[in-house]
């Protein structure tokens, strides 16, 4: 690891430490739920151990950090065409807990964020996040979860629940050559066919009807999607409760999230069979 800085040739002072730093410290502070005083002693507690003659951040370069650093999310690149599983999850970060909004009823101070992720279903490392407001709907973040995959990967199929099932989600799966495998609305009609998009739609629609939905699930695939349910509920096993106020921070602290599940995911996972 890089620990310090390089030198940037910009006027000014430089960084006394690099982003790959930063992000460690940040990472043992989110792993283990610590605020930033005790981050920095652990840190300063782990450089003593190892024998290295390294300088500690303190917590307000922690804090002051957090907030504009790129998080570096490792991921597995699949052989395979990408079969992408795509869902979203509220996290708290501001109001009472559950038992005392149980008790008491829920508070007007109780504050939700939401988090988009587009799930590799093949290595189960989550390939693309969007963290956003409360109020922001699912489907007009599905193509800027495509937009991070690189254009020169593959997309196989796009799987997600009905709230995707919107132009824009069907154009952009074709824009990236991908099959959408999204059930159609209960109220759902057939689109006027002006565009590829429409017509796989239409499509999708017409095979619903013949089938009907539940053997259209079985015969698509489409109970994969349970996968991404579960990355969910990993997600919040780091705490039900984001402990940053600031929006930037809290977008880092859920992508260093992510970089954690990914390299748990990495050193092993169960095998799932269908069982008959």
């Amino acid at each position: 690891m890089v620990w310090h800085a390089e030198k940037t040739g910009k006027r000014g002072r430089p960084e006394t430490f690099s982003d790959a730093a930063i992000q460690t410290c940040l990472t043992l502070k989110v792993l283990f739920s610590l605020p930033l005083r005790q981050t920095v002693g652990l840190i300063e507690s782990l450089i003593q151990m190892a024998g290295l003659d390294w300088p500690v951040p303190d917590y307000s370069t922690l804090c002051r950090r957090q907030a504009r650093i790129a998080v570096q999310i490792p991921y597995r690149a699949s052989e395979q065409p990408l079969n992408l599983l795509v869902d979203s999850t509220g996290i708290k970060f501001r109001g009472d807990g559950e038992w005392q909004a149980r008790k008491h009823g829920p508070s007007r101070r109780r504050q939700w964020r939401k988090v988009h992720i587009a799930m590799d279903a093949g290595t189960g490392d989550v390939r693309a996040v969007e963290f956003t407001s409360s109020r922001q709907g699912d489907s007009p973040l599905l193509p800027d979860l495509l937009a991070q995959i690189p254009p020169e990967e593959a997309i196989g199929t796009v799987t997600a629940d009905g709230a995707y099932d919107t132009r824009r989600c069907h154009g952009a799966i074709i824009d990236r050559g991908a099959a959408a495998v999204i059930p159609i609305r209960r109220n759902g009609r057939a689109w006027k066919e002006d565009c590829p998009a429409a017509a796989a739609r239409n499509e999708i629609l017409r095979a619903t009807r013949r089938l009907g939905r539940t053997l259209w699930k079985k015969w698509t695939g489409y109970h994969v999607r349970s996968r991404v349910e579960a990355v969910m509920n990993c997600l919040k096993l780091f705490g039900e409760r984001i402990m940053s106020q600031d929006p930037d921070r809290q977008t880092a602290e859920v992508q260093i999230r992510i970089a954690i599940m990914n390299r748990f995911s990495a050193l092993g996972r169960a095998e799932i069979e269908a069982v008959r």
